[in-house]
């Protein structure tokens, strides 16, 4: 879509408006942002939009369009897909062996797990290997009440941080402020920089890997908008 606004602006509901005309959603839905703090964010992907509208660089804007189009509309069943990353939570599955490679994902994954353990009331069955391995019931269950209670626009920045990193856990820890985004980040990369470093770099994995990292940074950023 060719850009055809000359000025972005606010209305008193939070909805971004292109020279006094709502934005709307892809489903024809108000474009109504949850603060003012992410309103102002939006507006400013509009403002800096090109003589193109590329939706790729506007990334919050995709966000809050999901919140309002896809999670809105049944919060519950959107919590009950993301929470069953619960069941195979990243964190759980160790390796075995090199011995420098067991202690590191000890060092990066104890803690998240331990926090989760202390904040739910929870514990967890830690594998070493692939083979799936069901968590108690109680685990599941109160780690599932904790994405149900999220709303929709939280939800929706919680969602491609359990996708990028593979670990409910670390996801709920950065809604929760439990831990920085630059460690929520490393903690779900021990595996792929411990490959790095015993191979080299891949020029596409890394290119791979950067794209993702924008994806994280963006959502991350979503949820700090927030408040």
């Amino acid at each position: 879509m060719k850009r055809f606004w000359k000025q972005v602006t606010l209305d008193a509901d939070r909805g971004v408006l292109l020279d006094g005309r709502p934005v709307r959603t892809p489903g024809r839905s108000p474009l109504l942002l949850e603060t003012d703090a992410l309103a102002q964010a939006v507006a400013e992907e509009w403002r800096a939009v090109g003589d193109t509208l590329d939706p790729r660089a506007m990334p919050l804007t995709g966000l809050a369009n999901a919140a309002v189009d896809r999670i809105a509309p049944d919060p519950a069943r959107f919590a009950a897909d993301l929470a069953r990353y619960r069941e195979s939570d990243l964190l759980c599955y160790r390796a075995d062996s090199p011995e420098p490679l067991v202690e590191r994902q000890a060092a990066a994954w104890d803690p998240p797990l331990d926090w989760a353990q202390r904040r739910f009331d929870v514990g967890f069955e830690r594998v070493t290997g692939i083979i799936h391995r069901a968590q108690p019931p109680a685990t599941l269950r109160r780690l599932g009440e904790a994405v149900a209670a999220l709303p929709p626009f939280t939800l929706a920045g919680l969602s491609p941080v359990v996708t990028l990193t593979g670990s409910l856990v670390l996801a709920l820890m950065l809604v929760e402020r439990a831990t920085s985004p630059e460690a929520a980040w490393s903690a779900a990369h021990v595996d792929e920089d411990w490959q790095a470093e015993l191979w080299g770099q891949d020029v596409l994995a890394t290119q791979a890997r950067a794209a993702r990292r924008a994806e994280f940074d963006a959502a991350v950023r979503f949820l700090s908008l927030l408040g």
